[in-house]
């Protein structure tokens, strides 16, 4: 049975011999079915992370009992546990069979067990994917694997780890672990600061100019802006879910969308048009498709196309275009060896990605989607 590594997104770690270390001697205690999470030896009495409470150390084993899962304490609690040595930052890494992971998961939370079962099933091949199933794992609780099963288990240990080890989960924690300026500011982008201090300051495109300032947090990205004080920042999940609550496009339609054959930038739309920009990566195909309300101008930048409409095939090189009617049944391929990249102009009295009608496709993608290209 396979043992299964779970790692987050967004740590960081600066001793990956000591982390490699502690996954080693967590290895036994993983493969005589323990649940096993790490806990982080804490260096400061930390107030925005959890705890673990440990029995006593083993002589014949790494791991100890987990006694208990203490949320985020106040100051006073935290120097505490620093004094005490048998409290760990909880990590949020697990190291398990898979088998004793699906057991557990079926004694606390059986509906996120087969939610997830159902997602694997009814889920679809893409090239080298496993697209699961979108309406059986929006069905799965939104709970976290501590809240599901690690805090209710007693089948589970703590193997200590320290690795100078720290969450990025956050713009503050994020800007812990990257270098600053004269003034505390941690920036990344073009950016112009003045009379500035202690603020984290991220651009993607854009240039970003501030002038008395202290302690905020500003990202510019091509979807939308976050100004936030610092001691605020962290809160980003509620904006998210108030624009998922009210329904706003841009909780869930994003700038750049990644598809199999490459990506497309939105670049500007208004009433009745809509601009991307396309890359196609060499040899990949994009649907056969045909669209009921708009029309398209595909402007090549750089590489060839090969275009289809309806029943004519033929080339685009760079500086020429084609135009695709309303209701040709068209199709758009690279087949040079270097991305093709192409300005495509839609116009139409209607421009949602739900207006495509698949002929044919060579990624499993269904007839009538929501999905472009």
């Amino acid at each position: 049975m396979p043992i299964l590594l779970v790692l987050p997104a967004d740590h960081n770690i600066k001793n990956n011999e000591a982390f490699a270390d502690a996954v080693r001697k967590a290895i036994p205690a993983a493969k005589q079915g323990k649940l096993v999470t790490f806990g982080i030896t804490p260096t400061r009495p930390e107030t925005g992370y959890g705890y673990i409470k440990a029995g006593k150390p083993k002589c014949d084993s790494a791991a100890r009992k987990v006694k208990r899962f203490v949320e985020k304490p106040d100051l006073a609690t935290a120097e505490r546990y620093l004094e005490s040595k048998d409290f760990f930052w909880n990590s949020g890494m697990f190291l398990f069979r898979a088998d004793s992971y699906i057991e557990e998961l079926a004694t606390f939370d059986n509906d996120m067990k087969e939610a997830c079962e159902d997602a694997v099933k009814y889920g679809t091949n893409d090239l080298d994917f496993l697209r699961l199933d979108s309406r059986a794992f929006k069905s799965a609780p939104d709970d976290s694997i501590d809240y599901a099963v690690m805090e209710k288990s007693d089948n589970v240990v703590v193997v200590p780890m320290n690795a100078n080890w720290s969450d990025v989960g956050s713009w503050n924690s994020l800007a812990d672990v990257k270098e600053k300026d004269e003034n505390g500011n941690c920036v990344q982008g073009d950016s112009l600061l003045l009379n500035t201090s202690d603020c984290v300051v991220y651009g993607e495109k854009r240039f970003i100019a501030t002038i008395g300032v202290k302690d905020l947090t500003i990202v510019e990205t091509a979807d939308a802006i976050l100004v936030a004080k610092n001691s605020e920042s962290q809160h980003v999940k509620a904006i998210v879910e108030s624009l998922k609550s009210n329904k706003r496009e841009i909780a869930t339609s994003h700038k750049l969308t990644y598809r199999p054959w490459g990506k497309y930038d939105s670049v500007d739309s208004g009433s009745r048009f809509q601009v991307k920009r396309i890359t196609v990566k060499p040899g990949e195909v994009l649907s056969l498709q045909k669209h009921f309300h708009r029309s398209e101008h595909w402007i090549v930048v750089s590489g060839i196309a090969e275009v289809t409409r309806n029943e004519d095939v033929f080339t685009v090189s760079e500086n020429e275009s084609a135009y695709i009617p309303r209701g040709a049944v068209h199709r758009l391929s690279n087949p040079g060896k270097i991305p093709l990249e192409l300005i495509e102009v839609q116009s139409g009295s209607y421009l949602g990605e739900d207006d495509i009608v698949r002929i044919e496709d060579n990624y499993g993608r269904n007839n009538v989607t929501k999905l472009a290209g």
